[in-house]
């Protein structure tokens, strides 16, 4: 008798003390659950095995990149009912410990035992990254860019677009195409920035170019853009050379601590903040701000999380730093704020630009489920199943504001104290 699913079901549910809000088809054919649900695939007892492993995102992680498990269906839907039992458990949940003084919950994870078969610890997929500590050295940053960056620029372009921006859009509506979108913020940039031909332009964290070639080409300005990622650097430059800017741009492969040849009259880091770490922000501010000549202008577009009421509580997602972004971390909107402050800066802008990152999101999935075979081709399986989980997820989390987005505007104010800027700020003059 095919019952795989009823029983995991059930069992689902004693362990969650709730109910699970999706149906779950086993590798035996059967199926229980919310007739109307998205459906959890549970094609193997390997998936149970890694989540009774590792209990919770990880262990689901696991199970989605080596394709133990799978979701047939609305993919954000599924996300969305899954979400409330991984990634928004309320913070009074009772603990494991707690939970194992049931007998009913003890009970039911007896049974998954028995329904997962031999107890044996399935190895991670390849894609996972080991990850012990955040030390943020440059070797160890070099290398976590590598991981994230060096997937195969063929690969990128076909989840980014020929835009190849690889950050927040900024959208005009929610029918704008994804490069008008890439364009429009890229000119946004430039214009808080207050760009003129003949300035110097940094471009932390360039990636493959887009923002050092818009500046260079819509604003006359000089740039060097710096990267870790080899790959991006020599893809960046043949952009660079095929768009004859190569006497106005020029490319690094270069941390941002070793730029020496400053000062420059603007700094533009977009989407590159997330990878210096807290221990580190500071020192990053500061150097941006010795960069800087006075009256400079730095635009630091940077995701943010939610504040916790104990800071020391924040912990690195799992599945984004073992698979996605390897020593990312995420601060809140009022932490970095607080640093650029610290360093020297005047904040004079914020925009939040939450919504706009969730559209985007939604087009790179559309993008890479359009070109699936392709995108496996060129990497993996289990790569390309990492980045449609992380970006379809990140939507959810934009939409619900879970995290955020945010451009933040800062002067290295110059001895008078004059900033600069217009008296009406937001006409970006």
């Amino acid at each position: 008798m095919a019952d795989a699913a009823p029983r995991l079901h059930a069992l689902v549910q004693q362990l969650l003390g709730a109910p699970f809000p999706v149906r779950v088809r086993a590798w035996d054919g059967s199926l229980a659950g919310p007739p109307d649900a998205p459906t959890l695939v549970v094609r193997n007892r390997r998936a149970v095995r890694r989540l009774l492993f590792k209990p919770g995102e990880l262990g689901l992680a696991r199970a989605w990149v080596s394709g133990d498990l799978d979701v047939e269906g609305d993919l954000y839907q599924a996300l969305d009912l899954i979400s409330g039992h991984v990634w928004q458990r309320d913070d009074d949940a009772r603990t494991l410990t707690e939970a194992l003084r049931d007998p009913g919950f003890r009970a039911a994870a007896r049974g998954l035992l028995r329904l997962a078969g031999p107890p044996l610890p399935p190895a991670p997929p390849r894609e996972e990254v080991r990850r012990t500590t955040h030390l943020h050295t440059r070797r160890t940053d070099r290398r976590a860019i590598s991981h994230h960056y060096d997937v195969g620029n063929d690969f990128y372009e076909i989840v980014l677009g020929p835009s190849m921006v690889y950050s927040c859009a900024y959208w005009e509506s929610a029918d704008s195409t994804l490069e008008d979108a890439q364009r429009d913020k890229l000119e946004l940039v430039c214009r808080k920035l207050g760009l003129t031909p003949g300035q110097r332009l940094l471009d932390v964290g360039c990636g493959w170019g887009s923002m050092a070639i818009h500046a260079a080409r819509e604003h006359g300005v000089s740039v060097v853009g710096i990267t870790l990622s080899q790959e991006q650097a020599a893809y960046a430059r043949k952009r660079v050379a095929d768009a004859g800017l190569t006497d106005r741009v020029e490319i690094r492969v270069q941390d941002y601590r070793d730029v020496a040849d400053g000062p420059y009259d603007a700094i533009s880091s977009i989407g590159m903040a997330e990878h210096v770490g807290a221990d580190k922000y500071l020192e990053y501010a500061g150097v941006l701000h010795s960069l800087l000549k006075p009256g400079g202008r730095l635009l630091n577009h940077q995701i943010a999380r939610r504040p916790h009421h104990d800071e020391t509580a924040y912990e690195v997602d799992e599945f984004i730093d073992a698979y996605v972004f390897p020593d990312g971390e995420l601060a809140p909107l009022g932490s970095t704020v607080t640093q650029l402050e610290r360093a020297g800066f005047e904040v004079r802008d914020v925009e939040s630009i939450r919504e706009h990152y969730a559209l985007t999101l939604r087009r790179w999935v559309s993008r890479l489920e359009d070109d699936w075979r392709r995108a496996v081709w060129l990497t993996s399986a289990g790569r390309a199943r990492v980045w449609r989980l992380y970006m379809a997820a990140s939507a959810l989390a934009f939409e619900q504001q879970r995290i955020g987005v945010n451009q933040v505007l800062a002067v290295r104010p110059p001895p008078s104290g004059a900033s600069g800027l217009p008296l009406r700020s937001r006409t970006w003059n």
